[in-house]
């Protein structure tokens, strides 16, 4: 049976694509409801196959109307008919196979110049990463025929993509990849760290490298014992190290604090990029200040995971970042999300706010009366704790209801500490402040319900979406876990099980939720929706909350105030008083050594380059973060 969308199809055509999740079809466990109400199969045409000795269902797409049937009676929600955007679907690239994953078009690497990649995790990033490096030979859409590279140049003739596989051919170009899940590392290499790093160190600067990755005191050590950030520095040192034409980084940030993630960077774009050589680099990353700071040009994708995707046209670094927040891509006119998300401070906020406002004067005054009524102020003392080895001092402070406090600094400076202590989970430290429910999602997540999601939920919060409209509204839908309710939670990914974390960490009834990097192993996207469910849960339910944060624009868009941490990371340091935004920002990005300008259009906080005019000219005496001229 034939089931594919060919490159001769016309941009014109109303094109519909049938996805099948295979893990979740069980065609022996139903009964073959996709293929029995299907009503081009009930008028003697065949566009439902299932059977019970199969291992999935198949559909036709040709035959295909969209009605929308099959979806709706499968039990097992393992099917997905897709109307594709327009002038789409004659731009295939490679589909994996009947009612399987589709992606279109191609980002354009350039040489001497960083590619960043945007989108959401299960949208053909990693796919095209594999074909740009020429470890997957694009079908073109046309799965069961042989193609030949010479038709794959063919059909991007007129384009940089066909001079880059042009070249990619005639040069027998090689590429050093960095891989996604590093933690998967000491499972495919094994031995000692120095030894490793010396038998990949093809150009020469693993001496001048090790230190600047600080990765000195582990060269003696064995891979099976390094820590997640440890694994991470090694992975990307190890990449740099080669002697190649393409370099991939695919997520380089992950485990990293802030720190940390902008030496990545800096090494990345000081020892991969030239224009004098043909040398390409490609980034796909999700901490997007990151991403904007590495990249030279961004490609977006688009679609729906697991199902397609849609590379974007190149844009500048500013405008990929802009459109992809604003949620509408104007070059392939494709509206991503019904809302933009934008950076703006507290007093920017309300003003902003107040000229929006649809209230009455009268309606004005109630609501402001209510939350003045609802408005409270709690206070913690200085505190202490000492480790073998580490001190943290907590210097005295406040918080009020409707309010976000995140946590900024490096790793080992106490953030996790100051949370266990606040939240009353370090049975040693007593602290002199009123008795207040706190709920925490923990740093790691560690799967031990043995069941499906539905059954955790029920369990843990007493079917409170159905119950509370507002946490059904802003947390429950958005963060998408009803799709997951039959899901065992010992099979979650890190994404899915930080999505479920959140939802049963914000659904406890709760005064303060203590919430310790909520965006760890979020694509995105996730990141957007996640950041902006926890500020409306946050101001509507007149909650507090402390945020462990290393994500620049998701720390710098939750927050009302900034605790700063500053002194000797696993030696000695100090959890300042909550400050404001602007203060906060301006004195850990002093410790840092680094400048941010915010964004004339968004605010959103974006690095300046190292020894760029602007990095030269705040560096010395400040502002480190201001507003873009």
């Amino acid at each position: 049976m034939k089931s594919k969308v060919t490159r001769k199809q016309k941009e014109d055509e109303d094109i519909r694509i049938a996805i099948i999740k295979p893990e979740k079809c069980k065609p022996k466990k139903c009964n073959l409801e996709c293929a029995r109400y299907c009503p081009v199969n009930r008028g003697d045409k065949i566009c439902v196959i299932a059977k019970k000795t199969a291992a999935h269902a198949e559909i036709e797409e040709t035959m295909c109307i969209g009605c929308g049937i099959c979806i709706k009676k499968c039990p097992f929600d393992a099917i997905n008919i897709i109307k594709l955007p327009s002038g789409v679907g004659s731009k295939t690239t490679h589909r994996f196979g009947p009612n399987r994953f589709v992606l279109y078009k191609l980002p354009t690497p350039r040489i001497g110049s960083v590619l960043g990649l945007v989108g959401t995790n299960g949208i053909g990033k990693t796919t095209a990463l594999k074909i740009l490096t020429g470890k997957l030979k694009p079908n073109l859409g046309e799965f069961d025929q042989v193609i030949g590279w010479d038709d794959v140049i063919n059909s991007f003739k007129g384009s940089e993509i066909q001079q880059y596989f042009q070249n990619l051919l005639k040069n027998s170009y090689k590429s050093a990849f960095k891989m996604q899940f590093v933690d998967k590392i000491p499972k495919i290499l094994n031995g000692i760290v120095g030894e490793i790093i010396k038998k990949k160190d093809q150009r020469g600067l693993a001496k001048e490298l090790v230190p600047v990755f600080q990765l000195s005191q582990v060269m003696d050590r064995r891979i099976g014992v390094l820590s997640g950030g440890e694994l991470q520095r090694f992975a990307i040192l190890l990449t740099i190290l080669q002697n190649v034409n393409i370099y991939v980084f695919d997520e380089p940030t992950s485990y990293l604090d802030v720190k940390q993630r902008l030496i990545m960077s800096n090494a990345i774009r000081q020892y991969t990029k030239s224009d004098k050589k043909n040398i390409y680099t490609m980034v796909v990353e999700h901490d997007l200040s990151i991403l904007d700071y590495m990249s030279d040009h961004i490609c977006c994708l688009f679609g729906k995971a697991a199902a397609f995707g849609v590379v974007s046209m190149p844009y500048s670094v500013k405008e990929g970042i802009n459109v992809f927040l604003d949620g509408f891509l104007p070059k392939e006119n494709v509206r991503l999300r019904e809302e933009s998300i934008d950076f703006k401070i507290s007093d920017q906020s309300n003003k902003s706010n107040a000229k929006e406002s649809k209230l009455t004067p009268e309606e004005e005054k109630k609501k402001k009366e209510k939350e003045d009524a609802n408005k409270k102020q709690f206070k913690y003392p200085a505190v202490e704790k000492r480790f073998k080895n580490f001190r943290l001092q907590v210097r005295a402070g406040s918080f009020n209801t409707s309010e976000i406090i995140v946590l900024l600094g490096e790793n080992g400076t106490g953030k996790t500490t100051f949370v266990r202590i606040l939240g009353g989970f370090d049975k040693a430290v007593k602290l002199d402040m009123p008795k207040m429910k706190m709920s925490i999602k923990p740093q790691t997540i560690t799967p031990k319900f043995d069941g499906t999601v539905g059954d955790l939920l029920y369990k843990r919060l007493n079917a409170l979406w159905e119950k509370n409209i507002l946490f059904k509204t802003h947390v429950f839908d958005p963060m998408m876990v009803k799709q997951l309710f039959n899901n065992e939670v010992k099979k979650l990914s890190g994404g899915e099980l930080q999505r479920v974390g959140l939802v049963v960490a914000l659904g406890r009834a709760a005064q303060v939720y203590l919430i310790d990097e909520p965006s760890a192993y979020l694509d995105v996207e996730q990141r957007i929706v996640t950041a902006k469910c926890i500020k409306k849960f946050i101001m509507q339910m007149y909650k507090t909350a402390f945020i462990v944060e290393h994500d620049f624009i998701m720390a710098s868009y939750l927050a009302d105030k900034f605790i700063v941490y500053e002194g000797v990371p696993g030696k000695d340091c100090i959890a300042n008083s909550p400050m404001d935004v602007v203060e906060g920002m301006n004195k850990f990005l002093k410790i840092l050594g680094i400048t941010f300008r915010r964004d004339n259009n968004n605010y959103r906080p974006r690095i300046n380059k190292m020894n760029s005019a602007l990095d030269r000219e705040q560096n010395p005496k400040g502002p480190y973060f201001y507003v873009e001229r």
